[in-house]
């Protein structure tokens, strides 16, 4: 099967049932998506499959055939990060950094539809993507910088 993953063609050899997230971790060595819990509760594997946030545990690799997934590594690079990522580092939002690969995956997807939101926006839609350390008021905050850095641009 043929995926598109961070504007590669990629072509694997797999079942059309097996998690995208496994696609992406044992098949493309793609290790920044996280596997959490493996029941799309956590958000730890969330990427974005034709610029919607999706947990990748649970998608099909079928269905991700003729859809453009980006994962965390393409979504900036050291010298030239997203305007999340460099929110992320600006407000230390990461503690052991498990979830954030998600958590920012998530908020790109809620800044692209929602480029102004509220407290409320983000708690909602936040909300899935778990942090153990609990950094919540640092995700809150780095949003909200990135929301403004990204109108600004």
């Amino acid at each position: 099967m043929r995926l598109l993953v961070n504007g590669e063609d990629r072509e694997v050899d797999v079942e059309d049932d097996m998690p995208l997230l496994w696609v992406l971790r044992d098949e493309l060595g793609l290790k920044g998506t996280k596997y959490g819990c493996g029941i799309a509760q956590c958000g730890a594997c969330t990427v974005q499959m034709d610029g919607v946030a999706v947990r990748s545990c649970q998608v099909p690799a079928a269905t991700a055939e003729g859809a453009d997934v980006v994962t965390i590594e393409g979504l900036g690079a050291p010298d030239a990060l997203h305007a999340v990522q460099a929110a992320w580092v600006e407000h230390q939002v990461a503690q052991c950094g498990y979830c954030q690969s998600g958590q920012i995956m998530q908020a790109v997807s809620l800044l692209d539809t929602n480029p102004e939101p509220t407290d409320d926006d983000i708690d909602i839609v936040m909300g899935g993507n778990l942090c153990r350390c609990g950094t919540y008021p640092r995700i809150r905050a780095a949003v909200k910088t990135a929301a403004t850095k990204l109108q600004e641009a």
